[in-house]
């Protein structure tokens, strides 16, 4: 596995494709790997003529561990979050845009577009905000504005998101619990199969287990914020892309970030949860290549959402 040294820490990254094509930045979400990106779609990047550069962020898979910050306590940060106190954060989603963006120098690359799912995709805006020179376009997938106000995760989702995990020796049972999270997150109308999901589980484990880091990084979303005065600042081509049945980040974010970035367009998938369902990777390729190739507007006008699936427009 390739590393970079960058913003003080080394990050694992791994790029497919030519570097002479135009390149895509891929940020994986809450305590992801950068393996989490399906296959197919990479490949069909690939294909499609990009260079892809996928990485793990700080505190997962085998980039630098930031042991030195303690362990957070969930529960208490949730409580503070709900009256808005000041969080005891190691690090917020501002030093993890500076690792995209010390990655990048690292590896030579002026302009990429910018494509993050979930927390990643907080990451992304912050990025497109911060850096307008170095991005291409920015694309937000099942990803969240922070403004307070809007709906939280379905009771499940939150549970799954909250428990304590399993220790780490205890392989069976941190695998089950993968797999049940996986579960009630997931696509309602596009399942992926039960063998699947294990394989997905037992592979991220092989390669590396980190739950504090996963701790530091949700506390670090919740120590973020409100982006919406960030996300007004935005300039470059965006889309936002949320599954209409997302348990964990409803739909209701998703509508909330594209009408906060200028000219964004907002695409909802009808019974997508919170996942990249196998399903869905032919429709995500298409849409992705139309709009990094700056066809969007012939195909969706500017805030305007359109409904995978149901074949109509929602102004």
């Amino acid at each position: 596995m390739a590393t970079a040294h960058a913003n003080g820490i080394t990050i694992a990254y791994e790029t497919s494709g030519s570097p002479l094509d135009p390149p895509v930045l891929l940020i994986m979400g809450l305590g992801m790997q950068l393996i989490a990106w399906p296959q197919d779609l990479v490949d069909g990047l690939v294909e499609q003529g990009y260079y892809v550069i996928r990485y793990d962020n700080r505190d997962v898979g085998l980039s630098s561990k930031l042991h030195h910050h303690k362990k957070p306590n969930l529960l208490w940060a949730y409580l503070k979050s709900l009256v808005g106190w000041k969080q005891d954060a190691g690090y917020t989603l501002n030093d993890m845009a500076d690792d995209a963006l010390g990655l990048l120098d690292a590896l030579g690359v002026g302009r990429a577009h910018v494509i993050g799912v979930s927390m990643g995709g907080m990451i992304a805006q912050i990025f497109a905000a911060r850096f307008a020179g170095r991005i291409l376009s920015l694309t937000s997938i099942m990803s969240s504005s922070g403004r307070r106000g809007l709906p939280g995760p379905t009771p499940a989702a939150r549970a799954a998101l909250m428990q304590a995990p399993p220790q780490p020796a205890h392989r069976a049972e941190v695998v089950e619990r993968g797999v049940a999270t996986f579960r009630v997150i997931g696509s309602p109308s596009f399942p992926t199969p039960e063998r699947t999901l294990r394989a997905s589980v037992e592979r991220a484990l092989e390669r590396s287990v980190s739950p504090d880091g996963i701790a530091r990084q949700l506390v670090a979303i919740v120590a973020s914020g409100d982006r919406t005065p960030l996300l007004r600042r935005i300039r470059c081509p965006a889309l936002v892309i949320h599954g209409a049945a997302d348990p964990l980040v409803p739909v209701a974010c998703g509508i909330d970030t594209a009408q906060a970035i200028p000219g964004a367009r907002l695409h909802i998938i009808e019974g997508m949860g919170h996942d990249l369902p196998a399903q869905l990777i032919e429709r995500l390729l298409a849409l992705l290549d139309q709009h990094l190739r700056g066809n969007m507007t012939a195909q969706l006008p500017p805030l305007t959402q359109h409904r995978a699936g149901s074949g109509t427009h929602h102004d």
